[in-house]
């Protein structure tokens, strides 16, 4: 798992894609972080927050090359006949997508220290909405990296991707929008326990539920296998 984490995250840098990532986060971060400052707020839980609709895109970059890069580049069956695992492949590829996820936020720590020296601040406020933002995003990269293995398309993941990523973002729309519909009410409560943002709101909010930090892990793991059990299956076949 090793190996394979440290082969996908040097592709990254590779290429510009993980320059790029980091520079358009870095930049919007800034950019928040300039907004609250100008007018006086010390929430960094707000400035996190924002970044839940840029990681719409910008997550989808991150994960569209993880598993159809290897299948168009052919080097997948020898990936998948090496002496490991195969959901240590898995493995090694989500943690280095999630990595680079986690880096993009770096920048908020030193947002937080400026905070910190002009003011008194609530140090767990930001640490749910961090541990918020991580959960949402592993459970984003999972599903990115599931649609991933479905076609050897890069550009055909990310759009897939984006498309799927806005309709999760979407739910709780969906739920209100057929709460009142007779017959179909009874979507809303599905909609509802598939909103990825109701649970991650519940961080921002400075609730910390265990259940809320199960939820997303359950979806990393569902997505996980699933990928797990489409690579067995084009290995044996």
């Amino acid at each position: 798992m090793t190996a394979v984490f440290k082969r996908e995250f040097k592709s990254y840098f590779i290429t510009p894609i993980g320059y790029i990532i980091l520079a358009i986060f870095y930049a919007f971060l800034g950019l928040m972080f300039s907004s609250a400052y100008s007018v006086g707020s010390p929430d960094i839980t707000a400035v996190i927050s924002a970044t839940s609709l840029i990681s719409l895109f910008l997550i989808p970059v991150i994960t569209m090359r993880l598993i159809c890069e290897d299948r168009r580049q052919k080097v997948d069956q020898a990936l998948m006949t090496a002496p490991v695992k195969l959901v240590s492949i898995v493995l090694g590829k989500f943690l280095a997508a999630f990595t680079i996820y986690a880096l993009c936020f770096v920048p908020t720590v030193v947002f937080e220290i400026i905070f910190a020296s002009k003011v008194k601040i609530n140090a767990m406020s930001y640490i749910y909405s961090l541990i918020g933002v991580m959960l949402l995003g592993a459970a984003l990269i999972s599903i990115g990296m599931f649609i991933s293995c479905l076609t050897e398309s890069s550009a055909v993941a990310a759009i897939l991707s984006i498309v799927i990523n806005f309709v999760v973002f979407l739910m709780p729309t969906f739920s209100s929008m057929v709460k009142d519909v007779k017959y179909f009410s009874w979507l809303s409560k599905v909609f509802d326990k598939m909103a990825f943002m109701n649970a991650y709101e519940s961080f921002n909010n400075n609730i910390f539920k265990v259940a809320d930090i199960i939820y997303f892990l359950s979806i990393v793991a569902i997505f996980v296998f699933l990928c797990v059990r489409f690579l067995e299956k084009k290995r044996w076949s």
